[in-house]
């Protein structure tokens, strides 16, 4: 179930907990960040990456052009991975994209925790939900030590993936994935 946590940053005191799309969504909101429910689209399992991308393709011309975004592509990560640990170390520390981060779960799920006016804002994504965190967002996501989840990335740096460590420790301060 996708849910959305909010924590005050230097106490850790839990302010918000909801499981609702829209009061999700409306929380998002107000720090800049994009949340919504994609409905209607599922692929087989097992789905090439060629398949999946052609399953979203209506959903993904129409968010390409509205935030002129210039490819997508899908990442893929499984508990046997050969570099899943790697991944996830990567991904769990802090960091900011010069682009905004825009993801769609086609299945499985993760955590982007973002860093924003003194709070620790925890989406928990899940199959069916986009997010775009904003460009110079501080951020970063979990899935676990077990990752399994299949998401579809956008982006307009030609680059791909960028990130820029802001070399804090909030992102150990505040594990969330199971």
């Amino acid at each position: 179930m996708s849910r959305l946590t909010i924590w005050e940053a230097a106490s850790g005191q839990e302010m918000v907990r909801t499981e609702d799309a829209a009061a999700i969504a409306g929380h998002l909101g107000g720090i800049g960040v994009r949340f919504e429910r994609w409905e209607g689209v599922s692929v087989p399992p097992g789905a090439s990456n060629e398949e999946i991308l052609a399953a979203y393709r209506p959903h993904l011309d129409a968010l390409m052009g509205a935030t002129g975004a210039g490819s997508a592509d899908v990442i893929s990560l499984t508990p046997d991975h050969p570099q899943a640990a790697a991944m996830r170390e990567k991904f769990l520390n802090e960091h900011v994209h010069t682009e905004d981060e825009i993801r769609f779960f086609v299945r499985g799920a993760g955590h982007f925790v973002m860093h924003v006016d003194g709070k620790v804002w925890d989406a928990r994504c899940e199959q069916g939900d986009l997010i775009s965190v904003p460009a110079n967002t501080p951020h970063w996501f979990d899935a676990g030590e077990a990752p399994d989840f299949c998401a579809l990335r956008v982006f307009t740096d030609p680059s791909g993936w960028v990130a820029q460590f802001t070399g804090t420790d909030m992102a150990q301060r505040f594990p969330v994935a199971a």
